[in-house]
């Protein structure tokens, strides 16, 4: 009996025993099972970055590219001197200073990747703080609004920039303006200053987003000036420059064929009485396209607004847009041949 009890006992604790290494193993299996999902998500984690990383610095270098492409020309120092032979930077007020290109496109390879680039001046957009309301009407109007919905479209763009005085009381027509808002449910108020970003114009009310979204694309913030680049602009925003005649389209289409130069184009049109509007050069603003495309078949794309001609630096970023879908929206190829 003694026997068969112990022989029993001894069972007991083997079958304890064999669960609890059981357990030990299944916990272990279990741990295993997280730090390989740990493992893995931080590979995936460090291979993303690590392509950020590669696709930052390709960037970096094309538009470092762009920038020495825009830049003024050097020429060779004095012949004798302390500065003998070392170039010397030109000023763009030399009379034989030949003007920076206002668009172009170009091509490298680093490390692994193919890189295509193209650049456009942003004087050939128009800018949404500076441009007449009779332009930003007739743009309207070319993209499909009617008439009298693009003067109101128009205005409301003007409405949103309008500062208000420094008085107690608003002019009857900045009231309006508060009023249209405040009717339309908005929880804020026109921003009575200029656009800090293209983005910003839908939340202008009464304009359609499916026309906001049309419009971006030959809009901007950067380029400083009334003024837009007739040759090198859309054939959306030329076609809504006041008082560019049927005459003067032909003429200017033909010289953008021809790639003819400026002043030739100048004598051609005779822009005088266009003078607030038209412009036949670029501007110190550059958008640059970047289309990376790696061995592994990984493909990226970024569009970049820098500013040139800086005293301290070759350029500042004024605006960065990553992604693959980056660049799908802006209309960088000419619409006649670029000069």
């Amino acid at each position: 009996m003694s026997y068969a009890r112990g022989a029993s006992r001894q069972k007991g604790s083997a079958g304890f025993i064999l669960v609890a290494v059981l357990w030990i193993l299944a916990a272990l299996a279990t741990l295993a099972s997280i730090f390989s999902i740990y493992l893995a998500n931080t590979a995936v984690s460090l291979s993303v970055n690590d392509n950020a990383i590669q696709s930052e610095a390709l960037v970096f270098a094309s538009l470092e590219l762009t920038a020495y492409q825009v830049s003024v020309p050097k020429q060779a120092g004095p012949a004798t001197g302390a500065n003998a032979n070392v170039p010397q930077r030109l000023t763009r007020s030399d009379p034989n200073v030949p003007p920076p290109p206002t668009r172009g496109d170009f091509s490298f390879r680093l490390g692994r990747a193919n890189v295509a680039v193209n650049f456009i001046s942003e004087a050939a957009r128009i800018d949404l703080n500076f441009a007449s309301t009779q332009l930003l009407a007739n743009f309207f109007a070319v993209l499909g609004a009617e008439p009298q919905q693009a003067e109101e479209y128009a205005e409301r763009i003007e409405g949103w920039t309008t500062r208000p005085r420094a008085t107690s009381t608003l002019v009857p027509a900045q009231e309006n303006e508060e009023a249209l808002y405040r009717a339309a449910g908005r929880s804020y108020s026109p921003r009575g200053a200029p656009f800090a970003h293209i983005d910003e114009l839908s939340l202008v009310v009464d304009l359609p987003p499916a026309l906001v979204e049309r419009a971006k694309p030959f809009l901007t913030v950067y380029n400083g000036k009334q003024q837009v680049d007739v040759l090198d602009a859309a054939p959306e925003v030329i076609a809504a420059i006041p008082g560019l005649t049927p005459n003067m389209l032909n003429t200017l289409a033909e010289a953008r064929k021809a790639g003819a130069d400026p002043q030739s184009v100048d004598r051609m049109l005779g822009v005088l009485p266009l003078q607030g509007v038209v412009s036949i050069e670029g501007g110190d603003t550059y958008r640059v396209q970047v289309r990376i495309r790696y061995d592994n078949g990984r493909q990226d794309a970024s569009e970049v607004v820098i500013l040139t001609g800086l005293a301290d630096k070759p350029y500042r970023v004024l605006w960065w847009r990553s992604g693959s879908d980056a660049v799908s929206a802006s209309p960088l190829q000419p619409a006649f041949v670029p000069r």
